[in-house]
C-alpha cells in the first residue's frame, strides 16, 4: 500500500491487487470522498498525468 499527501492534506491509499488497483481518496478531514477500482494500466496513467501536473 502506498499513501500519497496533496497539498490541501488531503490523501490517496493505493493498494494493488493482482491485476487492479484499489484507490481509497479521503480529504484533509479524513472523511472518504471515493473509492475506486481500476487496472494497472489505467492507474499507472493516472498517477504519471498527476504527477506531471503537481
Amino acid at each position: 500500500m502506498r499513501t500519497y499527501t496533496t497539498r490541501d492534506g488531503s490523501t490517496i491509499e493505493i493498494t494493488r491487487r493482482g491485476y487492479t488497483v484499489d484507490m481509497h481518496l479521503r480529504n484533509a478531514a479524513g472523511h472518504t470522498v471515493a473509492t475506486v477500482e481500476m487496472g494497472d494500466d489505467d492507474a499507472s496513467a493516472l498517477i504519471a498525468d498527476l504527477s506531471a501536473t503537481v
